[in-house]
């Protein structure tokens, strides 16, 4: 995450149970024995242990969409095909709003972590 690197690692997991019966896990990626990488992931791009694991062929799905030609991207319904604004109206957010004499013009809304936060509180405290 630190320098946004993206890369899929697949792991070979060998489940084992030591002399005491506890369970281990021993990791091996292209055939070599690994650190687990969920105790210490590590970069292969900086070396950095501040990375995102996620799913298995999520990396490969958005490199391969932004290595695409924009004509191969498929359009939807909610991304339509052509150019962003090609002869329609601006998007509402977009739009200027008169202004009255006199009124300061609107200043955009800078959301903080703890707005988008707040319904989540408010609910948790209701339902104790």
């Amino acid at each position: 995450m630190r320098c946004g690197h993206g890369w899929e690692q697949s792991y070979e997991i060998k489940h084992h149970t030591d002399a005491e019966g506890r369970p281990f896990v021993i990791y091996y990626a292209d055939g070599e024995r690994v650190p687990s990488p969920l105790t210490r992931p590590t970069c292969v791009n900086c070396g950095e242990h501040v990375v995102r694991i996620m799913r298995s062929g999520r990396v490969s799905l958005i490199a391969d969409v932004l290595h695409r030609p924009a004509h191969e991207v498929p359009a939807t319904q909610q991304a339509p095909a052509g150019p962003l604004h090609a002869g329609g109206p601006e998007p509402w957010h977009r739009q200027r709003r008169p202004e009255s004499p006199g009124e300061e013009p609107e200043k955009a809304h800078h959301w903080h972590l703890s707005d988008l936060l707040h319904p989540f509180r408010t609910h948790r405290e209701h339902q104790r």
